[in-house]
C-alpha cells in the first residue's frame, strides 16, 4: 500500500496567536526606535555637513573613562562598544526566544528562515568580494553588507504607512535576528585585536557564574548588573569586541517561566531594556557613527572605488538575490506552500527591504577599516546602499499595499471586542500558519 503524500506546510500564513502577540510587541518597540534612529541619522548627517562640523568631531572624539581599567574611550567608542552591548543583549534574548518558543524551535520551522538568512549573508559577502577583487581593492570589508537593520526597515514601513501582514513582518524579524547572530560571530572571530587570555578567562568565568545564578533561580538586579558590567569590561580588555558579551548574556537568560513567575527573566529584561536599546543606545550610536561629510567628489568615490561600491552592491543586489533565492529554494525543497493570499513578488519586496543595513553594517565598517579616511567612504556607502534599498522597497511594497490592507483588516477585525481577532476564533481560519501548520 502506497504511503500517503506528505501534507504541505504553509509559508507566510497566519501566525499562531501567542507568536503574533510576541512579535507585535517586539516590532512595536523596534518601529518607534527606528523612527528615533532615522531622526538621529539625519541629525548626524546635517551636523557633519554644516559649518559646525568641527564641534561634531570634537564631541565624537572626546575621551573619558577609567584609564586604570583600560576604559579610556572616545564618545564614539563608548556608543559602539558600550551602548551597542545593550542592543546585542536584547538581540541575544530575541534569538533565545525564537530558539525556545518561536519559529526557530524545530528544524522544520527553522529551515526556511535560517536558509534565507544565511543566503542573505553569504551572497552580499560574495558580491563585495567579487567587486573588490575585480577593482583591485581590499577584501577587508566583506562582512559590511551582511546584516539587516530591523529598526531602520520598520521605520521605513512606518513612514510609508504600509499594512504589511504580521507573517511578513515576523519573517523580516527572524531574518534580522539570524543576521545579528551571524554578525556577532563574524565580529568575534574575524575582528579581534591582540587577545588577553587572562581577561578573556575572567569574562568566561563571569559568564559561568551568570549561568549558575540563572540555573539556581537567583533573583535581584544587584547580582546581575555588577556582574554584567564586569563581564563586559573583561571582554573588552580581552581583545574581543565587547558586544559579544551582550549576546552571550542574552542567550544565557532563562526564557521559560516557573509556576510562581508572571514573566521569565528574559522577558523581564527585554521589557526593561528593549526601549533603552531601540530608543537610546542605537540612536546615539547612529548619531556619532553616521556623521559623514558629503560632497560631489566623495559621492563619486563611493561609485568608483571598489570597496564602497562593493558595499552598495552587496546591500542592494546581494541581499535581494540572496534572501529571495534562498527563500524560494528552501520552500521548494521543504515542500512549503506559499500563502495563496500572497505572491513571490511580496517575498522579493521583503528581500529588497532587507538590504537596509545600518547599525551593524556601520559597526563592522569601523572595525574593518580602522583608518578614518577609509571608514568615511564605507559609511557613505552603507548610507547610500540602505537609502537605495529603502527607496526600491517602498515602490514595490506600495504597489501591493491594497492587498496588504485587506489581509491586515482580516487579521485585526474584532467585532465582539474581546481583544482577540475574530480570525483566531474560527474553526478553520483557512490561511495556514507560519509555524508549519496547514
Amino acid at each position: 500500500m502506497a504511503a500517503a503524500p506528505r501534507e504541505r506546510s504553509t509559508f507566510l500564513g497566519l501566525l499562531p496567536w501567542p507568536e503574533r502577540t510576541a512579535v507585535a510587541q517586539a516590532l512595536r518597540t523596534e518601529t518607534v526606535g527606528g523612527l528615533v534612529l532615522l531622526a538621529a541619522a539625519v541629525v548626524a548627517l546635517v551636523w557633519a555637513n554644516t559649518p559646525w562640523s568641527g564641534t561634531y568631531e570634537e564631541i565624537r572624539d572626546f575621551h573619558f573613562g577609567i584609564p586604570a581599567l583600560g576604559l579610556d574611550l572616545s564618545v564614539e567608542h563608548w556608543t559602539a562598544d558600550g551602548l551597542l552591548a545593550v542592543f546585542f543583549l536584547v538581540a541575544g534574548i530575541e534569538l533565545k526566544r525564537e530558539l525556545v518558543v518561536g519559529s526557530l524551535r524545530t528544524p522544520a520551522t527553522a529551515a526556511l528562515p535560517v536558509v534565507a538568512a544565511l543566503c542573505g549573508m553569504a551572497v552580499p559577502a560574495a558580491v563585495y568580494a567579487a567587486t573588490a577583487t575585480v577593482g583591485g581593492g581590499s577584501l577587508e570589508g566583506w562582512a559590511v553588507p551582511m546584516a539587516t537593520d530591523i529598526a531602520f526597515a520598520l521605520a521605513v514601513l512606518a513612514v510609508i504607512s504600509t499594512h504589511l501582514p504580521s507573517a511578513l513582518r515576523a519573517f523580516l524579524l527572524t531574518l534580522a535576528i539570524v543576521d545579528d547572530l551571524g554578525a556577532i560571530l563574524v565580529i568575534a572571530i574575524f575582528f579581534t585585536s591582540d587577545l588577553n587570555f587572562a581577561a578573556l578567562g575572567g569574562a568566561v568565568g563571569g559568564l559561568v557564574v551568570f549561568y549558575v545564578l540563572q540555573r539556581y533561580r537567583v533573583r535581584g538586579w544587584w547580582w546581575y548588573v555588577p556582574l554584567g558590567l564586569t563581564i563586559w569590561a573583561l571582554m573588552y580588555n580581552g581583545g574581543v569586541h565587547a558586544t559579544v558579551a551582550g549576546v552571550a548574556m542574552g542567550l544565557l537568560l532563562r526564557t521559560t517561566r516557573d509556576e510562581d513567575e508572571d514573566a521569565s527573566p528574559a522577558e523581564r529584561t527585554s521589557h526593561l531594556l528593549h526601549p533603552v536599546s531601540a530608543g537610546v543606545a542605537v540612536p546615539l550610536f547612529a548619531l556619532f557613527a553616521a556623521g559623514v561629510g558629503f560632497s560631489v567628489s566623495s559621492l563619486a568615490e563611493v561609485f568608483t572605488q571598489p570597496e564602497p561600491l562593493g558595499v552598495v552592491l552587496g546591500l542592494v543586489v546581494g541581499k535581494t538575490v540572496g534572501i529571495f533565492a534562498g527563500t524560494y529554494l528552501a520552500a521548494r525543497f521543504t515542500r512549503a506552500r506559499l500563502n495563496p493570499d500572497l505572491a513571490w513578488a511580496d517575498v522579493f519586496a521583503l528581500a529588497v527591504l532587507a538590504g537596509i543595513g545600518f547599525t551593524v553594517a556601520l559597526l563592522i565598517g569601523e572595525l574593518a577599516f580602522p583608518d578614518p579616511a577609509d571608514a568615511e567612504y564605507i559609511k557613505a556607502a552603507v548610507l547610500l546602499g540602505s537609502l537605495i534599498a529603502a527607496a526600491v522597497a517602498t515602490l514595490l511594497i506600495k504597489r501591493r499595499n491594497g492587498i496588504y490592507r485587506r489581509l491586515w483588516e482580516e487579521e485585526t477585525r474584532d467585532e465582539d471586542a474581546d481583544g482577540i481577532p475574530d480570525i483566531y476564533q474560527q474553526t478553520n481560519p483557512g490561511r495556514g500558519s507560519v509555524t508549519g501548520d496547514s
